[in-house]
């Protein structure tokens, strides 16, 4: 059966991008906690903050190893840091956070393995879980169920989601990535020149982008994205599709006057990007 594919545009924007009322407090735009980041992938969590802070999360705190909070602060002194060593410290923070990010950075070593299992142990039902880079690797290669509580989120791109649907990237059309989220209960984003999201029977394709994102860290940058918005806006499809679109729109823009465009670069143009795109 052909499934009819949605285009992403501009009109999921206002859809979605409110105007903040007069009355707000941080409290209003949602607690986000973010995991990953092991000695020697630091950067990866550290975009995936900056995105989720930029994108106007209200309370964000990176649970990462010990080695990067200097770096954290350096580049985001919006962000609270918790070592994520000390479990004890951390699970307080992630049992009630809004929505919580695992896995830029996160490597695949036993630790990693042990605080992904942690987290899928207690996320519960009012919360959004985002679920990428080493942390999709480390489910599907330990066959781990997802949560059953919370909304979960995942943000593969194809390799990743081979290793966790089993459909080969040169087999994963539409219908068959379709058929694979559905028996997930997830939104899935596959990441792609033209990334796809599959959410409640739709499918829908992203219709931004440029060669200009192909360098590490974009996804890391997604990931904290779509955590920013789905900690603010309260349709999870509409602020997954939301935060894909603004994302390669944002690269897009950059690209004409640049031939690389970096992760970063996208986060801080999101204040100025969303106000512009605001409902009215």
């Amino acid at each position: 059966m052909m499934i009819n594919v949605k285009k992403i545009t501009s009109q999921i924007l206002t859809d979605v991008i409110r105007k903040r009322p007069a009355d707000s407090f941080k409290g209003t735009y949602g607690k986000i906690a973010l995991i990953g980041g092991s000695q020697n992938f630091g950067g990866a969590i550290i975009m995936a903050s900056l995105a989720a802070v930029y994108s106007g999360a209200g309370l964000v705190t990176t649970i990462t190893d010990p080695s990067n909070q200097t770096s954290l602060h350096d580049w985001l002194p919006e962000a609270m840091f918790v070592d994520w060593n000390n479990f004890d410290q951390a699970e307080p923070i992630i049992k009630s956070a809004d929505v919580v990010v695992i896995g830029p950075g996160l490597g695949t070593d036993p630790s990693a393995l042990t605080l992904l299992t942690k987290v899928f142990r207690i996320a519960g039902s009012e919360q959004k879980l985002v679920i990428d880079g080493s942390a999709l690797t480390l489910l599907a290669a330990n066959n781990l169920p997802l949560p059953k509580d919370s909304t979960n989120i995942l943000t593969p791109h194809q390799m990743e989601w081979q290793r966790v649907s089993g459909i080969k990237i040169a087999d994963q059309t539409p219908e068959k990535n379709q058929a694979a989220a559905k028996q997930l209960h997830a939104i899935v984003v596959v990441k792609s020149h033209r990334t796809q999201v599959y959410a409640d029977n739709h499918v829908y394709e992203n219709t931004g982008g440029t060669p200009a994102q192909a360098t590490g860290g974009m996804g890391d940058t997604l990931a904290g994205m779509v955590g920013g918005f789905a900690a603010q806006f309260k349709n999870p499809q509409k602020a997954v599709l939301a935060a894909v679109y603004s994302h390669s729109a944002i690269a897009d823009k950059l690209a004409e006057k640049q031939y690389v465009v970096l992760p970063h670069q996208i986060s801080e143009a999101l204040p100025k990007f969303m106000y512009k795109h605001q409902a009215k």
